[in-house]
């Protein structure tokens, strides 16, 4: 491999060709990912490494490694092309705040039942932002933060992760939703020891409602052994269930209406006081490009979410 061309430096097209290259590990779909014809992706990576004096990459008839040197520059070249996306951001925003996409995550717990009002919110108030709306768990959501694939997060916190700052909205009470003819239909006393023996029905694995549920139920001093089944992927199929006899389940209060409201067999319950309750944040890479734009959503949101039967939180 010849030397460095100390006379060129490699230009932001070679690095996304090299860096999809270096993701997919295949010529055919790095050139789709980045919207580049094949021939001219191998171009450019050739010409990356006539650039640099460094081969990137094995090439075989089957497939494309990285070569040593490879490894190693590809997360380089990853760097570079995060700092470039983030200066196009912070331009973005200097030039025209709540302007061009943004690109919200939201926990399926929480999505049909808030965002019409985001929705509401963001075209009366800001008719130029580009709202593209990705409906994921938890973990996925704060997998796209990370990467840069999601710009802001609509979830229940804590979240204790690093580098993510967590932006408190409200926070809702948890109802115990019962078929009609359950002796704890109606009460408004229901007290948390009754979660000690109901047959309780959650979210499957990987939903954080799941996992509130349970941490309530142990706080209740309910035993590993007391039935919990699960079965349901979402919350509407989990309120059927009940409706049909199978046992009860947990609904945060702004999902109370629509999931109960179609169904007359189902009657709720509301706990003693304090009840059980969880919090909804907007969630934000730490240090944000767009970081006066989102604290700024966050309190026209606590604004407009003041008619939910929610607490709204203090900025």
């Amino acid at each position: 491999m010849a030397m460095m061309n100390r006379g060129k430096q490699p230009s932001l097209a070679q690095l996304r060709a090299f860096a999809a290259v270096a993701e997919h590990l295949h010529f055919r779909d790095a050139a789709a990912a980045i919207g580049m014809s094949q021939p001219a992706l191998s171009g450019a990576v050739s010409a990356l490494e006539d650039v640099l004096g460094v081969q990137l990459l094995e090439r075989t008839t089957r497939k494309v490694l990285l070569s040593p040197a490879g490894e190693r520059l590809a997360v380089r070249a990853k760097v570079v092309l995060d700092a470039v996306g983030e200066l196009m951001e912070e331009a973005e925003a200097v030039r025209a705040p709540f302007t061009g996409v943004l690109r919200l995550g939201v926990i399926p717990t929480v999505a049909p039942y808030l965002l019409p009002t985001v929705l509401r919110l963001v075209h009366e108030r800001y008719p130029e932002l580009d709202l593209q709306v990705h409906e994921e768990q938890t973990a996925s959501l704060l997998d796209g933060l990370a990467a840069g694939r999601l710009d802001l997060l609509l979830l229940a916190v804590p979240l204790g992760v690093p580098g993510v700052t967590e932006l408190p909205l409200f926070d809702e009470d948890f109802v115990l939703v019962m078929p009609e003819d359950h002796w704890l239909g109606g009460r408004e006393d229901v007290p948390r020891e009754a979660l000690r023996e109901l047959h309780l029905l959650l979210l499957d694995e990987g939903h954080c409602l799941r996992d509130q549920a349970l941490d309530i139920c142990r706080e209740a001093g309910r035993t590993e052994g007391a039935p919990v089944t699960t079965t349901a992927a979402g919350l509407s199929t989990l309120v059927q269930l009940v409706a049909g006899g199978l046992g009860v389940t947990l609904l945060p209060r702004t999902a109370v209406q629509v999931e109960t409201g179609r169904n007359d067999r189902l009657v709720t319950g509301c706990f003693t006081a304090p009840a059980p309750s969880r919090r909804i944040a907007l969630a934000m890479r730490t240090g944000a490009a767009r970081q006066a734009e989102f604290l700024e959503i966050a309190e026209a949101l606590r604004g407009v979410m003041k008619p939910l039967p929610v607490r709204v939180c203090a900025p």
